[in-house]
């Protein structure tokens, strides 16, 4: 029993570990183009806000799941299959788009969370 409860502790720290390295490409990849938005030669508001709330809601939600699975909460689940779901349909247009260099590395760590996530299920 004590060893299920541990391998069950080890799976949640390694999904909770892949979400914050998510979160932090997420954020990363937000503030990129936050600061293309305010150097860009015209300045729109609304691409702005669009970059800011791309960055709060996308890493922090990411980020709140993260703690969620290291508190031994499930609630997490949900957005981080949804979340990982999602970054594999955009590796599909960046193999189209020929862009490997984004693509090989977000399928890599898409595939890997989603993989943890659905294996750390909740008893």
């Amino acid at each position: 029993m004590a060893q299920d409860s541990s391998k069950a502790a080890k799976a949640r720290a390694v999904v909770a570990s892949l979400l914050i390295v998510e979160a932090s490409v997420i954020a990363i990849l937000g503030v990129w183009l936050i600061v293309l938005a305010i150097k860009a030669d015209s300045f729109e508001f609304l691409p702005l806000l669009g970059d800011l709330l791309f960055v709060i809601l996308g890493s922090g939600g990411l980020a709140v799941s993260a703690v969620g699975y290291r508190r031994g909460k499930y609630f997490g689940r949900a957005p981080s299959v949804l979340a990982n779901l999602i970054a594999l349909g955009v590796v599909s247009y960046q193999v189209q788009a020929g862009f490997w260099i984004v693509a090989i590395p977000l399928a890599v760590l898409a595939t890997a969370t989603l993989a943890a996530t659905l294996r750390a299920i909740p008893e």
